[in-house]
Formats: C-alpha cells, sequence, structure tokens
C-alpha cells in the first residue's frame, strides 16, 4: 500500500462533500508530475486529504476505489482521474504552519513543492501527520 496526498480548495469540493457523496472522481488534474502520481495510485491506497487555499490544513483521509482511467473531463490531451471514497476526518486538522514547523516533515513534498495537487507521502510522514491530527487508522 501507498500514501499519497492530495489538495481540494474546500469551497470547491470539500472533505465534508466527499463523506456526502460517498466517493467521487478526482479529475481535473493538469500538471504532468500530479497526473503520473495518479497513475501510480492503486486500489486500496490511502490518500491524506488537504484543504488547499482556504483552511490550508491536512483535514482527512481517502482510500483509492478506482484506479485511473482517462479524464472525461479532458477535452484534449492525456489526462488521467482516479476515484477516492472517505474513510475518516482527522480528529483534529494538521494547519500547514504546524507542518513546516515540524523537522520530521521538512522533505514533505506540501512543504517543498507546495503547488502540486496530487503527491506521494512516505509512510513515516503518513505516521507523522497521523500523530498531529490524533487520528488512527
Amino acid at each position: 500500500m501507498n500514501y499519497w496526498l492530495v489538495k481540494s480548495e474546500p469551497d470547491v469540493y470539500s472533505f465534508d462533500q466527499l463523506i456526502s457523496d460517498g466517493s467521487t472522481r478526482w479529475d481535473g488534474v493538469r500538471n504532468y508530475q500530479a497526473r503520473n502520481n495518479l497513475r501510480g495510485m492503486k486500489k486500496g491506497d490511502i490518500c491524506l486529504y488537504y484543504h488547499s487555499n482556504i483552511g490550508l490544513s491536512v483535514v482527512g483521509i481517502a482510500r483509492v476505489k478506482k484506479e485511473h482511467y482517462p479524464d472525461p473531463t479532458a477535452e484534449k490531451g492525456d489526462w488521467s482521474a482516479v476515484d477516492l471514497e472517505p474513510v475518516k476526518p482527522f480528529k483534529r486538522s494538521v494547519p500547514l504552519s504546524e507542518i513546516k514547523a515540524n523537522p520530521a516533515l521538512s522533505e514533505l513534498l506540501l512543504v517543498r513543492n507546495g503547488r502540486l495537487s496530487v503527491m506521494p507521502v512516505t509512510s513515516a510522514e503518513f505516521s507523522t501527520l497521523l500523530t498531529m491530527g490524533e487520528t488512527d487508522l
């Protein structure tokens, strides 16, 4: 199993909306590195759900329900989507400021490449973020 972090603007699609919907198609990614990360996701992989622009916090855990397939929203180009389902919200949201202040997360891609919308997370980083969020899996 691999770990990932996916970013969404909460006013566009929040973690609460994912919980309400039960699952969603993760589409609209138009960055090659993020697309390649989507293509690396396997069914059952775990994703940290990060609210970007508003909130700037890791707020929950999702799981890959369906591996990559052609993004139906793409008008041209070779883009992919995956399906995600909610696992659970974090008991405590973990703000970006705390993530950046934690030396154990200094290599986290969210810190090093903040514009990337889909990124891998190491198991150690995942465990650290779970602890910070007072959440278990």
